[in-house]
């Protein structure tokens, strides 16, 4: 990490942290989940370090209609403090955040109704104690075409700036940050398979803040300029639905240079899911210090799951026709609405993409009535101790802490102790050092 980055660093974490007494790490782990094992396993691991969490809800997920959570913001605080009373971690070490906040729920409307409605987002996230908000409104509206100009982006982001700025005066709140452009991968991962991606141009990123300070000042609000703290760039990292592309550092280095004029900015990466932990360490070093990660949670919550789905098969001496795999197959073909649009091919190539996607988007089912039912008597079927024998079978990555007594032998702990090793790569890169 060099000295210009290491400096922007402490200048745009220390914003972010607003005033909590804690060590800044090297970077932060942006935790986008709304499964409650994903966040519990997420805190646990703060917890035991000491440190602060960044957990952030996206626009569709969580807006003031409900999102496809069915939560506004203020059932999500609720929903992440009650997990955090239930095992005691401080709910002052938990720092909210909104991602790719804009008109993307409304797009099919026209823009100005669609604005409206993104305006009154943001600002019931302010009202819900949000402290990092990601604007994001390159996407076009009905008549629109589908990606706008930076002008008109950076015009409307500005427009929910001076609404996130009024919220939070009004209410008396801490003013937040922001992170600004929009030069990101697709949410939830590609839908192609993937070759080498193209590395966000230098000068389009020093365009992008320059565009944002010229439109924050015409909207009036020039002030929260000096609380913009990252600016969202392509590194050359994504997932599609079977294939990963790893970040390459020396493609990323006249992007990095970009920083040199960025005082007090950092970078922040998107799709990190499924990168080694080298290259998470990697983009750390190079000024993207904030790490966005989701999909990469949930698909090793579902490899535990399927896992434990299979050790339950074994035990009961039958081949799990009812067992949670297959419910999840029949939920997913009667409700297709949330992986159709995303995968394609045969009807074979079809099946293993619901179930075995990078881009995971069973995990929209998880919160289904019947699937977290089947989970339950899951569950149930295990015993408390699961044969180690039958661990080192099924849940490999696992079985030496199993061993050597560091997880517990039991299917809610293997589920939690199977999103911490998800989670561990990205507590080493960036931890201080």
């Amino acid at each position: 990490m060099s000295a210009a980055i290491d400096q922007n660093r402490r200048i745009a974490l220390a914003k972010l942290f607003g005033g909590r007494d804690l060590p800044l790490p090297r970077g932060m782990t942006s935790v986008c989940s709304a499964h409650p094992l994903a966040i519990e396993a997420t805190l646990r691991h703060a917890a035991l370090q000491g440190e602060a969490v960044l957990i952030e809800a996206t626009c569709n997920q969580v807006n003031q209609e409900g999102g496809y959570t069915g939560m506004t913001p203020t059932d999500f605080r609720a929903f992440i403090e009650r997990i955090a009373g239930s095992i005691g971690f401080p709910a002052d070490r938990i720092i909210l955040g909104g991602d790719h906040l804009g008109p993307n729920p409304w797009r099919k409307l026209g823009a100005e109704d669609a604005m409206a409605r993104a305006e009154a987002m943001v600002t019931a996230y302010v009202e819900a104690g949000f402290e990092k908000l990601h604007l994001d409104t390159s996407m076009g509206c009905a008549g629109e075409p589908s990606a706008l100009a930076d002008e008109l982006t950076a015009a409307r982001a500005a427009c929910l700036a001076r609404a996130a700025e009024d919220a939070a005066r009004r209410i008396g709140a801490r003013l937040p940050v922001y992170v600004i452009g929009t030069e990101v991968p697709p949410p939830g991962g590609a839908t192609h398979a993937l070759a080498e991606l193209d590395v966000t141009q230098r000068e389009a990123a020093l365009s992008t803040l320059d565009v944002h300070r010229q439109a924050f000042i015409k909207a009036g609000v020039g002030a929260a300029l000096a609380r913009i703290i990252a600016i969202v760039v392509q590194p050359g990292v994504e997932f599609g639905n079977a294939n990963v592309a790893l970040y390459k550092p020396d493609r990323a280095q006249t992007l990095i240079s970009a920083l040199d004029e960025m005082k007090g900015l950092l970078f922040e990466a998107h799709s990190t899911d499924y990168q080694p932990a080298a290259s998470l360490s990697a983009l750390v070093d190079g000024g993207f210090a904030i790490l966005k990660v989701g999909p990469g949670l949930t698909f090793a919550l579902r490899e535990a799951l399927y896992g434990l789905d299979a050790i339950a098969a074994i035990l009961a001496g039958d081949r799990g026709a009812d067992g949670l795999k297959a419910i999840m197959e029949e939920i997913m073909l009667a409700e297709p609405g949330h992986w159709a649009g995303h995968y394609g091919g045969t009807p074979e190539e079809l099946r293993l993409q619901r179930h075995f996607s990078y881009s995971d988007r069973i995990r929209y089912y998880w919160p289904d009535a019947r699937a977290a039912a089947a989970v339950e008597r899951l569950f149930a079927r295990l015993p408390d101790t699961i044969p180690e024998t039958l661990i080192s079978q099924h849940l490999a990555r696992l079985y030496p802490d199993v061993v050597e007594k560091r997880i517990a032998p039991n299917a809610r702990e293997l589920c939690l102790a199977a999103i911490d090793a998800a989670l561990a790569p990205y507590a080493a890169a960036t931890a201080p050092r």
